[in-house]
C-alpha cells in the first residue's frame, strides 16, 4: 500500500480494481472507499469485498484509519471529525469523488457524517451497523475497554478469543463446531497487545448524539444491521434509516457484528444491488 500525505497525517491506502484491463488504472470503474471499524485495518475489506466489487466492476480504495499502523498512529487521541477529514482528504486525493462510499461500526459513523458534511464526495453511502448514539450497554463496555487499557493487564489468549467471539459473532456461527474452532482459532492467533493507536481509537467520544442531525443527510444512502450484532444492536442502525430521508434499512440474518465476514455472499449482493439501483 503507498503512503500519502492526507488532512496533514500520512495515510496508508491501496486502490484496486479495473473493468477493462484488470489493472489498477486511474478511472476505469466507479469508486468505492470502504472504511474499516475500530482496531482493524483496511486489509480486512479484502478478503470478500474487494473481491466481489472488483469483479462487478468497481474500484475500490481500502486504508488504514488513522491509529492503525503504518498510517499515522495519533496515539495522543483523535476526534470523528478528524476521521472524517482523513478520507475526504483521500477522496480529493485520489480525485475520483463522488465515491461509493462504504463503512462499518466506526467506519459507518465516518461515512455517515462525511455523507453530511461532504455530500458531493459521496455518491451513495453504506453504513454497516451504523449508529448515531451508543446505550448504556455500549457505553459501559467502552469504559470497560478503557480501564482494561490503562491497567495494563492482558487477558489469556483463549479467554480473549471466546470474548471476542461471544462479542462479535453470531450464535448461529458459534453452534456449528467447525465453525467455532475455525474463528477461535483466528481470534487467538491474531489477539495481542493494544497498540497506543487503537488505544487512541478507543478513546473517542462515546456521549454522541447524532441520530437527528442525520435528517440533513441528501445523498442516497443504506443502513445494514447484523441481526445478531451486539456490538452495535440492530435498532441502533435502523433509526437512522429512519430519519435520513430516502435511506432503506436491510438486515443480515445469522450474523454479529462481524457480518461483512461471517455472511459475506449476503452482504455483498447487498452492496451490489444498492450500487446498481
Amino acid at each position: 500500500m503507498p503512503l500519502a500525505t492526507v488532512n496533514g497525517i500520512s495515510l496508508n491506502y491501496q486502490v484496486k480494481g479495473d473493468r477493462a484491463r484488470g489493472t489498477d488504472v486511474k478511472g476505469s470503474g466507479p469508486l468505492v472507499v470502504m472504511i474499516m471499524g475500530t482496531g482493524s485495518p483496511g486489509r480486512v475489506w479484502e478478503l470478500h469485498q474487494v473481491p466481489a466489487l472488483v469483479a462487478a466492476g468497481y474500484r475500490v480504495c481500502t486504508f488504514d484509519n488513522r491509529g492503525i499502523a503504518p498510517s499515522f498512529e495519533a496515539a495522543s487521541g483523535m476526534t470523528i471529525d478528524q476521521l472524517v477529514a482523513d478520507t475526504a482528504g483521500l477522496i480529493e486525493l485520489l480525485d475520483e469523488g463522488p465515491a461509493l462510499v462504504v463503512g462499518t461500526s466506526m467506519g459507518a459513523r465516518v461515512a455517515q457524517e462525511l455523507a453530511l458534511a461532504r455530500p458531493e464526495l459521496v455518491r451513495k453511502a453504506v453504513f454497516m451497523a451504523g449508529h448515531g448514539r451508543l446505550d448504556q450497554f455500549q457505553k459501559t463496555l467502552s469504559l470497560g475497554e478503557h480501564q482494561l487499557d490503562a491497567s495494563g493487564v492482558r487477558l489469556p489468549e483463549k479467554y480473549e478469543a471466546a470474548i471476542t467471539a461471544v462479542m462479535n459473532l453470531s450464535p448461529a456461527t458459534m453452534a456449528d463446531a467447525n465453525a467455532a474452532r475455525d474463528w477461535l482459532d483466528l481470534f487467538e492467533f491474531t489477539g495481542g497487545p493494544v497498540t497506543p493507536g487503537i488505544r487512541a481509537q478507543r478513546r473517542m467520544d462515546h456521549d454522541f448524539e447524532r441520530v437527528q442531525a442525520y435528517r440533513a443527510i441528501t445523498v442516497p444512502c443504506l443502513a445494514v444491521g447484523f441481526a445478531d450484532d451486539r456490538m452495535i444492536p440492530p435498532y441502533l442502525t435502523r433509526e437512522i434509516a429512519e430519519v435520513i430521508p430516502g435511506a432503506r434499512y436491510q438486515e443480515v440474518p445469522d450474523a454479529g457484528h462481524f457480518g461483512y465476514l461471517e455472511r459475506p455472499e449476503t452482504v455483498n449482493k447487498i452492496l451490489l444491488d444498492f450500487f446498481a439501483s
